[in-house]
């Protein structure tokens, strides 16, 4: 079996939950990667900072639509953290701030996909 039949086999066992958790341990992975980076190795950074923004648009995007099955109350918080993700990698971009805490936050939704506490310390 090749390599993608093999990735697509297992991405289409996967529950829409497991499938989030492996996306969110994809682009935390890249933004540490990008925190050991050089400050001034500014492509590379922007990859994964831009990555880790994109995915958040998407949530945004979601949780906007009243078809969407979350509680109201969660869809709220998941938006409001979209805008921090934006407002904060803009500031990463300039050096103002730090990734590490978008790499917590990320690690914070991992916990609640995982349904175990320590769970996104292992990504």
């Amino acid at each position: 079996m090749s390599l993608q039949a093999y990735q697509r086999a297992a991405t289409s066992a996967e529950s829409p939950r497991e499938t989030e958790y492996r996306l969110f341990a994809q682009v935390t992975l890249a933004l540490m990667e990008a925190a050991k980076l050089d400050p001034m190795e500014i492509g590379r950074r922007v990859d994964a900072l831009d990555w880790n923004r994109r995915v958040w648009n998407v949530l945004q995007t979601d949780c906007a639509h009243p078809e969407n099955g979350l509680p109201a109350e969660l869809r709220a918080s998941i938006i409001s953290l979209a805008i921090w993700v934006g407002k904060h990698t803009s500031a990463v971009i300039r050096r103002e701030e730090e990734i590490q805490p978008l790499i917590d936050v990320n690690r914070i939704i991992m916990q609640g996909l995982s349904g175990s506490p320590g769970a996104a310390a292992a990504a």
